[in-house]
């Protein structure tokens, strides 16, 4: 019996050992599975967060690639500085044929006009929404801005081209109303939302301090804003300029409506010009061997101003000033060097204040804090008195008596900027408002049944096959850019490092990507996947190029939506058990769901206004495609070959009018979906 309970207690110790091993190695096989998950899912992300890189590097490859037979034959020089554009003439040398300083110059001189005016008027647009809008009207301020950025850019060119020009005609002296101006003030309306915006965004996030410790030191409401907060935030109001200028020089299709186009130097502003961009779109489809390659190196030369620009965005990026202390940077900003020991003063005053506080409070039980306001530096004053400071008593008396009657005598200039503020928000308000209502009263008594539905035959050109091939377009093209999207946003958020170079780089890439004109995106999507790939004109090549163009509005619309997830979250997540993949996949993406909504919204609102980019690659067709592999048109497409026949102006109107109300309901879905989020109820 003793042997055989030995034997039995020994077996069991036996199997209660392999149990154990056979549960470790349970254990370690999962943990080993699960890393193995989390790396791969992470080695997903990552690839996804570097297909903005690769697509930059892409387009410059090979647009440059496709441009360098141009510049070998014609020479750098003088396809740059050459004043002849003369394709077609044979018996000039190939030197003197292909030159675009012309283009150049005319495409600086509409840039430099719409920044001077539309970016004067943006910012006093922010201005005016930021500090002197009445609550109740500063909603529809805002959401007027947001409804200008949306409008696609083919109806600011018609909508110049049947208003505007007609009326500068009759000033013109040459009979027509074509040219410099014309562009300018259009691409004004057109930057104006992008520099407002930014400004916007730039003085909200301004330090409160500045603004407060300001009016705290004399100045009145109009000194704080403009003498304080506007120079505090010119970092964002000089980006917000040259995303504008951006803009500028890389739009085409309202340009092209406009300039006249012919090959000039802007010598007046009713001068018929021809920028870089229209230079392409014109010639484009009928040019052959150089002529193709030095009009694709014409668009080599615009992506080099726009990467120019994108460079110096990043420089302003990274020059952040410290703060150095409020008084002291107060002090900086506004009182300079002419009232520089009043200031000093002033700010020994503020200094003292604090050495004090704990006397101040032990003699005046009822004042606990000090509250930065002019009762205040009297009341500070009289307690410093009474407790036989008196040096520092007279140089704040003497401080604040100085200070103020300089600022009260100075005002006149601050309110004088103040009310052109008003004056600038109100000329944005009623362009926006008569440019809506024009386009919906010629266009709105157009729209019929058999015009949105109707086969497009000998009766005319109807709507259908632009409702089919956007149709096509926005799902091919969200069916790739989406995961894509997402999944970079996830790398960014959730495995990167604060401050990490890659995470940098991924960021400056995106933005980069999100600055390239239309006109370049439809130039490599017509190199790639219509030449290269041999899709020639169709709707998967232009569902392929649309692919890249809405990336970057999904990357930071959803990255921007996870960051808002509250870390608890996933606190809570890991210690309960879960891991990385699946808390994302589980609470962090549904908690995000409203942004990645919005992106959808917005990149379907960029889908239905695009025009440049797809007359490349999708084609420009009347009639209805069969598969992606046929040529379509998209409304925005539609409408120009409308408005460009000349014998469809009210077609024109009524697509006008249908994309006028597309883009009025994406905008007030994303407001509403902003505004559910912000009350917690999605």
């Amino acid at each position: 019996m003793i042997t055989s309970k030995k034997e039995r207690l020994k077996t069991e110790k036996t199997v209660f050992d392999m149990k154990e091993k056979s549960s470790e190695r349970v254990k370690k096989n999962k943990i080993n599975v699960s890393k193995v998950k989390e790396n791969s899912a992470k080695a997903v992300f990552m690839s996804a967060a570097v297909f903005s890189v690769i697509a930059v590097f892409a387009i410059i490859f090979y647009i440059l690639y496709a441009s360098i037979p141009a510049f070998r034959e014609i020479g750098f020089f003088n396809f740059i500085f050459g004043t002849t554009w003369a394709p077609t003439k044979e018996f000039l040398e190939v030197t003197e044929r292909f030159g675009i300083f012309q283009m150049i110059v005319s495409s600086l001189a509409v840039t430099f006009g719409a920044v001077i005016l539309g970016g004067t008027l943006g910012v006093f647009t922010a201005v005016f929404i930021t500090y002197f809008c009445p609550k109740k009207l500063k909603e529809i301020f805002s959401q007027t801005i947001n409804l200008l950025a949306g409008i696609p850019s083919i109806i600011y060119g018609f909508f110049g081209l049947v208003i505007l020009v007609p009326m500068l005609s009759k000033i013109s002296g040459t009979g027509s109303g074509k040219g410099l101006l014309a562009c300018v003030l259009i691409l004004s309306l057109m930057i104006l939302p992008t520099v407002a915006s930014i400004s916007k965004n730039a003085m909200e996030a301004s330090p409160s301090h500045y603004f407060d410790g300001a009016v705290a030191l004399g100045s009145t409401k109009e000194q704080a804003v403009f003498k304080v907060v506007i120079p505090s935030s010119k970092s964002g109001i000089i980006t917000g300029i040259v995303l504008g200028t951006g803009r500028a020089i890389g739009e085409t299709m309202a340009v092209i409506m406009l300039a006249g186009n012919s090959v000039l130097f802007p010598t007046g502003l009713f001068t018929s010009i021809r920028t870089l961009t229209i230079n392409i779109v014109l010639e484009m489809s009928y040019s052959t061997g150089l002529h193709r390659e030095a009009l694709i190196a014409t668009g080599f030369v615009l992506l080099v101003f726009i990467l120019l620009l994108n460079l110096s965005i990043g420089f302003l990026k990274n020059d952040k000033k410290k703060d150095t202390g409020i008084f002291k940077k107060i002090k900086e900003i506004m009182f300079g060097k002419k009232i520089k020991k009043t200031a000093e003063s002033l700010s020994g005053v503020c200094n003292f204040k604090a050495e004090k506080n704990a006397e101040i409070s032990d003699n005046n039980s009822n004042k606990s804090s000090f509250n930065l306001n002019k009762s205040s530096f009297v009341k500070l004053n009289e307690t410093v008195s009474s407790n036989g400071s008196q040096e520092k008593t007279n140089k704040g008396d003497t401080a604040l008596t100085f200070v103020y009657p300089v600022f009260r005598r100075k005002n006149g200039l601050y309110k004088f900027l103040k009310y052109i503020s008003v004056i600038s928000a109100c000329i944005i308000f009623s362009a926006l408002v008569f440019l809506i209502a024009f386009i919906l009263i010629k266009g709105l008594p157009n729209i019929t049944l058999d015009f949105l539905f109707g086969k497009s035959g000998n009766g005319g050109m109807t709507l259908l096959p632009a409702f089919i091939t956007t149709g096509l377009l926005i799902l091919i093209s969200l069916i790739i850019a989406l995961p894509i999207g997402i999944a970079s946003a996830i790398y960014l958020v959730e495995y990167s490092k604060k401050g990490s170079r890659t995470v940098k780089i991924i960021r400056l890439f995106t933005d980069t990507l999100a600055g390239i004109p239309s006109i370049i995106f439809g130039l490599f999507g017509m190199i790639l996947f219509c030449d290269i790939m041999k899709m020639g004109y169709s709707i998967l090549a232009g569902g392929l190029t649309l692919t890249i163009i809405i990336l970057p509005t999904i990357i930071r619309s959803t990255e921007e939506s996870l960051l808002a997830v509250p870390e608890n979250i996933r606190e809570g997540s890991f210690a309960l058990g879960a891991g990385k993949v699946r808390t994302i996949f589980k609470l962090v993406l549904p908690s995000a769901l409203n942004g990645i909504v919005t992106a959808i919204l917005l990149s379907i609102g960029r889908i239905v206004g695009e025009s440049a980019a797809l007359i490349y690659t999708a084609g420009a067709v009347a009639y209805t495609p069969s598969s992606i592999m046929d040529p379509g048109s998209s409304f925005a497409v539609m409408m120009w070959m409308f408005a460009g026949e000349g014998l469809y102006i009210n077609s024109a109107y009524a697509t006008a009018s249908v994309l006028l109300i597309i883009t009025a309901l994406i905008n007030l879905t994303v407001m509403f979906m902003q505004k559910k989020l912000k009350r917690g109820k999605i």
